[in-house]
């Protein structure tokens, strides 16, 4: 059965890692993904908090980055509760879930990243997800550890099953896949590198981020990515003559 994957970057503590095994299988999820966990991995201080559910942790899969962890999913929420200043699209985890629903009946494959326990994603993790996830708590104490903040999500999952997924596909031949669309943003990026686009070190970073960004949000489909390629591909061959 298809269901959203969780993905924990750069997680700290084994125990936590367990907590969120538990919190998932508790509502039917088993799709863990771990990004550089800080203990390495597997972790023996993960098996007793996850009480039973070793089938998580069992099956959990380990990756470099984030951009590995997500290369095969094409929609990704990513958990903050800190306004980034970033132009994405904001839900709750009931309408994250509703929404999940919609991609996976489309044939999409949506994840879920969880942030670090002591200081949540970067900027440049949050510039790769497609919408961001934001649990409504109290303005004046806002304090879920990551197994509250997982157990929230999968709930809001697990509870709205039956309901109709208000996700409608925008390409009928589905979305790229993060793999894809990273890839377009590396050939971009190399190729404004080469024609001189950075002037400004200090400046180089927020408008990677930016146009990272920019590419995220417009939601292309395979073709799209393979069509802007050859853009930048005929570009730079102009450039070169």
């Amino acid at each position: 059965m298809v269901q959203p994957v969780i993905i924990l970057v750069r997680p700290q503590l084994g125990e936590n890692i367990g907590k969120a095994a538990r919190a998932m299988l508790n509502f039917g999820l088993t799709e863990l993904r771990l990004v550089a966990p800080r203990d390495g991995w597997p972790n023996p201080d993960a098996g007793p908090t996850a009480a039973g559910a070793g089938i998580v942790l069992d099956k959990a899969r380990v990756y470099d980055t984030v951009e590995d962890a997500i290369a095969d999913c094409t929609h990704v929420f990513a958990t903050t509760v800190r306004n980034r200043d970033m132009p994405k699209p904001v839900a709750t985890p009931f309408e994250a879930a509703n929404q999940m629903r919609g991609l996976i009946a489309a044939g999409e494959k949506p994840a879920v990243m969880f942030g670090p326990e002591r200081s949540g994603m970067s900027n440049d993790d949050v510039a790769l997800a497609d919408t961001v996830l934001t649990v409504p708590i109290n303005p004046e104490y806002g304090s879920l550890n990551l197994a509250q903040a997982v157990i929230l999500v999968s709930y809001e999952y697990f509870q709205g099953a039956s309901e109709t997924p208000a996700y409608q596909p925008a390409h009928t031949d589905g979305l790229a896949s993060k793999k894809e669309l990273v890839g377009l943003m590396e050939h971009f990026e190399s190729a404004l590198e080469a024609k001189g686009f950075y002037r400004s070190e200090g400046r180089r970073v927020t408008q990677q981020r930016t146009l990272r960004n920019l590419l995220q949000n417009a939601g292309f489909s395979s073709q799209e990515v393979m069509t802007l390629r050859g853009v930048v591909k005929s570009l730079d061959r102009v450039r070169g003559e």
